[in-house]
């Protein structure tokens, strides 16, 4: 009996061009060496739940690692079933500047957007 082909894990998130080209822009800017960008998920905010992110100076053992357009993000294990799908984007408009998260997981998001409501995702 053939061992059965492992079926490939689906990437966890993707990012659009600009976010690629803004994260490589801020990062060629770091004044410390960090192997990539690690995202996640906390409580908090109206709507329940805010992104997070931060500079990774080293990769912890259950980090999920996304690379995309040449940039590595880190995805923290907890974060994982909430960010299963999501596109990360930069958008610039009049106003502001920043990254925007495309999530399926997304159930609702305060009148800011600085907070979202998140269901797990669903294999």
């Amino acid at each position: 009996m053939a061992s059965a082909t492992p079926r490939p894990r689906p990437q966890i998130m993707k990012l659009t061009d600009a976010a690629a080209a803004r994260v490589r822009e801020i990062m060629s800017k770091s004044e410390r060496p960090v192997v990539g960008l690690r995202i996640g998920v906390k409580n908090g905010g109206c709507a329940g739940m805010e992104y997070t992110m931060e500079w990774a100076e080293d990769q912890k053992p259950f980090d999920e690692v996304v690379e995309d357009k040449g940039v590595k993000v880190l995805v923290d294990a907890k974060a994982m079933m909430f960010l299963l799908g999501t596109e990360m984007d930069f958008q610039t408009t009049t106003l502001k500047s920043g990254f925007v998260f495309n999530n399926p997981n997304q159930v609702s998001a305060c009148g800011c957007g600085e907070s979202v409501q998140l269901k797990a995702a669903t294999p």
